[in-house]
């Protein structure tokens, strides 16, 4: 986040080195070279340049497990934790053949027998050999991703106090979501209490929108003007201290109708089955299976996210079936999870929750209310 300027929290520092240690060992790693910005953030506990889009490869931080030094790219010392000496920070270099004389002093760089890397490119390949001329370079990112999976309680407290920055700014655009409003407005509306909570990077922009009652996975035509009858879906996220917070309401603008109540109870048979199945050793896929047991359809989005430092795995989606069947979810696992279901002459209602898995089921982090039938209604702003 640009308004960041303090390091991450020490407790929440550590706890995830220990986590990050425990899978180098695991996986035989003396050295990380990491250039994804999550993973930057994993290890280094100092804030990052948040950007829009994807970057290529670039050697940003070295975490060494033989003396648990780190070394980061970093041109100030401003929010960098007290553990990394200026010694270690170095700066941006057009020259990749200068960013290789920089690793080259690492300590250990020169009998490192395996170094793991999380988005190599052709060029750094060919580059890192000289820096480590004794290892084998190696993938990273499936420790990195094993480490990262499971929430240490320290980040749970983050998380908690995101969704609660998130929650904030959803209810502030539901107060003021009513026929004659536009989506736009109920978009800025939610950004600027997000903002007020302390928040000036949303996880999305993209903060309201009426659902379509002709087709299941688009949206309404005809501009973004609200009107008495709208299935009006209200979503706020928020990259909160590094963390991404994600919740999602529907509001029917208007008296509820007997078919929209119908839909909303649809909506919480399918939410009690998508709970049934955030239990500890089950396959990821129980949350697709958990639409055909409700008798609902699977969206063409995802089903269920994890949530971390960025868009974190596992993804549940109908698309990624073979690998929802492989992945099992783990006591500590944060979940965004989404129901979604549709009435043709109705709409859609949409919902998006995060659930921790526990040790005999689940907690759903979010605290605001479902919005059932009988509550999830906006009055008219005119």
């Amino acid at each position: 986040m640009g308004t960041e300027i303090e390091a991450d929290a020490r407790a929440l520092r550590l706890s995830r080195r220990e986590r990050a240690l425990a899978q180098m060992e695991a996986h035989d790693l003396d050295v990380l070279v990491l250039g994804r910005q999550a993973n930057v953030r994993y290890i280094s506990g100092a804030p990052q340049l948040w950007v829009v889009g994807t970057r290529p490869f670039g050697p940003i931080c070295e975490f060494v497990r033989a003396t648990g030094e780190i070394h980061l790219n970093s041109t100030w010392d401003e929010g960098i934790p007290e553990e990394i000496p200026h010694e270690n920070l170095y700066g941006f270099a057009w020259n990749p053949m200068t960013l290789v004389e920089i690793l080259k002093n690492i300590k250990g760089a020169d009998t490192a027998r395996r170094v793991g890397t999380d988005a190599l490119t052709p060029t750094f390949a060919k580059l890192l050999p000289m820096a480590f001329p004794n290892a084998e370079l190696v993938d990273a990112e499936q420790a990195m991703q094993a480490a990262r999976r499971v929430k240490t309680p320290e980040e749970l407290q983050v998380l908690r106090h995101a969704l609660a920055i998130a929650e904030e700014g959803l209810a502030t655009g539901a107060a003021a979501l009513g026929a004659g409003t536009t989506t736009k407005a109920i978009t800025a509306v939610v950004l600027e209490a997000e903002a007020a909570g302390g928040v000036s990077t949303p996880a999305t922009q993209d903060a309201a929108w009426v659902t379509s009652k002709e087709h299941p996975w688009r949206r309404a035509e005809g501009g973004d003007a609200i009107r008495e009858g709208d299935l009006v879906v209200l979503s706020a996220g928020v990259l909160a201290d590094g963390y991404v917070a994600e919740v999602a309401r529907t509001l029917y603008v208007g008296d509820p109708t007997d078919a929209v109540r119908a839909l909303y109870r649809r909506r919480d048979a399918l939410w009690d089955s998508l709970v049934e199945a955030c239990r500890p050793g089950m396959a990821t896929s129980a949350l697709l299976d958990a639409y055909a047991h409700a008798g609902e359809r699977l969206p063409v989005m995802p089903v269920a996210h994890g949530l971390g430092l960025g868009f974190d795995p596992p993804v549940v989606s109908p698309q990624l079936r073979a690998t929802a069947e492989a992945e099992l979810l783990e006591e500590g696992m944060v979940l965004a999870v989404a129901a979604h279901v549709w009435q043709e002459s109705v709409g859609s209602v949409i919902t998006r929750d995060a659930v921790l898995i526990t040790a005999d089921g689940c907690e759903v982090l979010t605290s605001s209310p479902a919005w059932s039938a009988a509550a999830s209604v906006a009055t008219s702003n005119g």
